[in-house]
């Protein structure tokens, strides 16, 4: 009898899934064991700096005082960036499965990568200070991932977030180290490289055959919905994102404030533009999403600046019509053009607002509203995309590879590849698919 011949991509799991993710942790366990201690509060010389910004880590106070800070980047990284991606009529489960799984293991990986530029007497010690910055690490990864939802396997995004932060740790010690420029709610180092670092490796992993879309690359009315709560935890907490390390005091109460307020301006100029754009002037599930958060993201450069609460209006403002229009228009272009098929529109959300606060950084500087050199703000947004675009072109070749389990064309964006999925009711699923499938296929 002549067997059916090996599919082009080999898609099982049982082996490659399983050794490759249990590896990951028993190195990062061995790493942790040689090199990771305590946090005992005596700090000596450079250790005392931090690596998002170079300001003094503060030791003296209560080692907890930064625990609420931390615990809302932890809600934003766990809920608001799992729930977010799962706009996906059938691939909620991996949306937040994954997101979990890759997370879980950058947030270990992006500790230790962070901590060897940093070690205190050979040692990596841990604080709260150290957590929300390794969350910060796993932020960038989460953004990629956005980029290639849908249409890769678990593997390829292991292999993608161990080589992701590896690089992310390299151009983050260079713009706070080296080039000492500001970067406080990392506008550049995380949204910024993460949104360019992924469009790169989805170039790299272009599928001629999904040029025309994909009848599972849209979204239905729950889907959506469950995507609002991802949004709108998001939008809550990211005062705290921006704010986490800062230094403590006025300058900490500045970047929450700043954020608060560039969101709120935020929202209204993404509603209106939506609405302006769309057809009959309605709104578009998909910019709500997504645009309505583009001022935590453009403001996080300067969130620590003195650039007043109008100042960080303005580029909330700006940042949601820069967005809203990017999903309208420039998505299609990326697709059809340059063949880059970035599922979440992770350009619009971080990689414009992320330019956007960028330059925010570099003018405000000029203005003098904080220490430091223009130049080296602008050689930061430099560092930041140059390193996400090569870096990111390199990791999409080696995801590349046939050997990752990286799913066939027609099972992309379908979580029953790589989950046990229950049946659903067929009733609902097709009344369900009658009425919304329609609503992304522009978009």
């Amino acid at each position: 009898i002549a067997l059916p011949p090996m599919p082009a991509y080999s898609t099982n799991m049982r082996l490659k899934f399983p050794i490759l993710a249990l590896t990951l942790e028993i190195i990062t366990i061995i790493l942790f064991a040689v090199f990771v201690v305590y946090d005992d509060g005596k700090h000596g010389g450079h250790g005392a700096h931090n690596n998002a910004t170079h300001h003094e880590e503060k030791t003296e106070q209560n080692p907890l005082t930064l625990y609420p800070m931390f615990q809302d980047v932890h809600v934003m990284i766990f809920i608001g960036f799992g729930f977010l991606m799962t706009f996906l009529k059938r691939y909620g489960f991996s949306s937040v499965g994954l997101n979990l799984l890759l997370a879980a293991f950058a947030l270990q990986w992006g500790l230790l990568v962070q901590g060897l530029w940093h070690l205190d007497e050979g040692k990596i010690k841990v604080s709260i200070f150290k957590m929300i910055n390794a969350d910060f690490s796993t932020a960038t990864v989460l953004i990629s991932f956005g980029a290639v939802l849908g249409k890769t396997s678990p593997v390829q995004l292991l292999i993608m977030t161990l080589l992701e932060i590896t690089i992310f740790g390299i151009n983050e010690h260079l713009v706070a180290e080296v080039l000492k420029a500001n970067d406080v709610g990392a506008s550049m180092i995380i949204h910024a490289f993460g949104a360019y670092f992924g469009l790169a490796v989805a170039r790299m992993l272009y599928r001629p055959a999904l040029r025309n879309g994909h009848e599972n690359d849209g979204s239905v009315y729950h889907s959506d919905l469950f995507a609002m709560i991802g949004t709108v935890f998001l939008w809550m907490f990211w005062p705290s994102f921006n704010s986490a390390i800062a230094e403590p005091g006025a300058d900490q109460l500045m970047a929450v404030t700043n954020t608060y307020f560039s969101l709120a301006a935020c929202v209204l100029s993404a509603y209106a533009v939506s609405s302006l754009v769309e057809h009959k002037g309605k709104l578009d599930m998909v910019h709500i999403q997504n645009a309505t958060l583009a001022g935590g993201v453009a403001v996080g450069t300067c969130a620590d600046m003195d650039i007043g609460p109008f100042g960080a209006m303005i580029i909330g403002f700006v940042a949601g019509i820069v967005s809203t229009l990017g999903f309208k228009f420039l998505t299609p272009i990326l697709a059809s053009n340059l063949g880059i098929q970035d599922t979440c529109g992770v350009h619009n959300l971080h990689g414009m607002p992320g330019i956007l606060g960028g330059i925010a950084g570099i003018v405000a500087v000029a203005l003098g509203k904080k220490d430091g050199s223009a130049a080296m703000q602008a050689a930061a947004l430099a560092s930041s995309l140059g390193f996400a675009l090569v870096g990111g072109a390199m990791t999409g070749l080696i995801m590349k590879l046939p050997f990752w389990g990286q799913p066939p064309d027609q099972n992309c964006f379908d979580d029953s590849i790589y989950w046990e999925v229950p049946e659903e009711e067929e009733g609902e699923e097709s009344l369900a698919h009658g009425d919304h499938s329609m609503n992304k296929a522009e978009a």
